[in-house]
């Protein structure tokens, strides 16, 4: 349950992806990791403990192994930052009668229904305008604390036929944020920015912003056996991660053991810091370059690596348990999930496959296995994305979980643990 209760304050504390990057870069520093520029040559040393992030939202961390990677290759772990949601448009503004509203934009595919009647608030990160000639604007960080939007719901007078045909919203027309009714004085949510950053409202620039839950994560069922939170998909896998890395920096090592954190899965990872950009093999030829005398190292090196593509998996749903393969029904706090698919939609085939069997067998960590209907689309990972930019033999793993994209996830308080363990393990292998 300890390892639970610190995942629901992570996610708590990282409501976006630029807030995941920066709560992980505060637990990797307190660890002895130190911060890697890529404008900068690199000199790293075995058995040192590194990390590298790309544009605010991305983040790599490793620990240099004794030996070079041609020779003992990686581990890796990777992962996503980001949850899908509403992002709010450059300028969001819309005065509709009475009424102050912010427009948003759907970011991913979330279960938007979910989103109506919660306390909602924004963060992100906000460009400045600075006075420093070399570099004229800064990025920061910004979080409202309490709940400052809100996506009401119809009334059932007025929409009789919801509970049969399900909530619906058009994006332009009816998922706008309530915001506020517009006063004399004016105050536009612009006005609100610059206060909370103590900025001139002209110097604000850019932003990137997010609509988030303010409801803390908790534990739930009678035995306290559940747990519930926002971005659970995939803050838990990025979580179990960084706490699996953290657990080897006693134990040096041979192989370099690292960790892989990506923005924008949930948009299909097609961006400079996304897993089907460059930053993993720019940072793997860094590390080969750094350790190795000839061109071939780095090659040596994939073909000695092995990469656990970690993300959420579909548990079986006791009311919907018809939309689930029958001898694949993965059961929540009942062991990772090893995620199949024969189209490569997940990587794991039967050599890392059992690879990880193998490994959880010898940790006595229980494991389940997941095959999607095959007259249902199944969704997809980092994986296949990474393993085909980097030619690392990869698998695909994932905690059961319900609800998956929608605001409020639910999962089981023992698999966290069962998770750690397992990702320890798999970094030793």
């Amino acid at each position: 349950m300890k390892q639970a209760q610190q995942l629901l304050k992570f996610i708590d504390d990282s409501p976006t992806p630029w807030h995941a990057v920066a709560t992980t870069v505060a637990m990797l520093e307190a660890h002895g990791f130190r911060a890697l520029c890529e404008k900068q040559v690199w000199q790293l040393t075995s058995g040192e403990r590194y990390y590298t992030i790309r544009d605010q939202s991305s983040i790599i961390a490793f620990v240099a192994g004794n030996r070079a990677p041609s020779e003992s290759g990686y581990r890796i772990i990777g992962a996503h930052t980001d949850s899908p949601g509403l992002r709010l448009k450059p300028n969001p503004e819309q005065r509709r009668g009475s009424y102050l509203r912010l427009g948003v934009e759907v970011y991913g595919s979330p279960l938007l229904a979910t989103f109506a009647d919660r306390d909602l608030s924004l963060a992100g990160r906000v460009s400045v305008r600075t006075d420093n000639g070399e570099q004229p604007f800064e990025s920061r960080l910004l979080r409202f604390d309490e709940s400052i939007v809100r996506l009401p719901n119809l009334a059932i007078h007025l929409n009789r036929g919801v509970n049969k045909e399900g909530l619906k919203f058009n994006a332009q027309e009816e998922l706008p944020l309530i915001f506020s009714q517009p006063t004399p004085k004016g105050g536009s949510f612009k006005a609100l920015v610059a206060e909370r950053l103590q900025v001139d409202e002209a110097d604000i620039l850019a932003w990137e912003l997010a609509t988030y839950d303010t409801q803390p994560g908790t534990f739930f069922g009678v035995d306290q056996a559940f747990i519930s939170n926002s971005q659970l998909d995939n803050l838990a896998s990025c979580h179990a991660a960084l706490l699996a890395l953290i657990e080897t920096v006693e134990r040096p090592a041979d192989i370099t053991q690292m960790i892989a954190f990506f923005d924008h899965e949930e948009v299909g990872s097609c961006s400079t810091k996304g897993a089907d950009g460059s930053f993993l093999n720019d940072v793997l030829k860094r590390l080969s370059s750094a350790f190795e005398d000839n061109q071939q190292g780095h090659h040596q090196a994939v073909a000695n690596s092995y990469m656990l593509s970690a993300d959420m998996a579909h548990a079986w749903h006791p009311n919907f348990s018809s939309q689930h393969e029958p001898e694949h029904q993965p059961i929540i706090n009942s062991g990772p999930v090893i995620k199949i698919n024969t189209s490569q939609r997940y990587t794991t085939d039967a050599h890392t496959e059992a690879l990880f069997v193998a490994i959880c067998e010898d940790e006595k960590i229980p494991f389940q296995k997941f095959v999607n209907r095959s007259d249902l689309a199944c969704g997809s990972t980092i994986g296949p994305i990474s393993a085909a930019r980097t030619g690392i033999r990869s698998l695909d793993v994932g905690n059961p979980m319900w609800a998956m994209h929608s605001i409020r996830e639910s999962a089981g308080a023992v698999d966290h643990d069962y998770m750690i363990r397992a990702m320890s393990a798999f970094l030793r292998y």
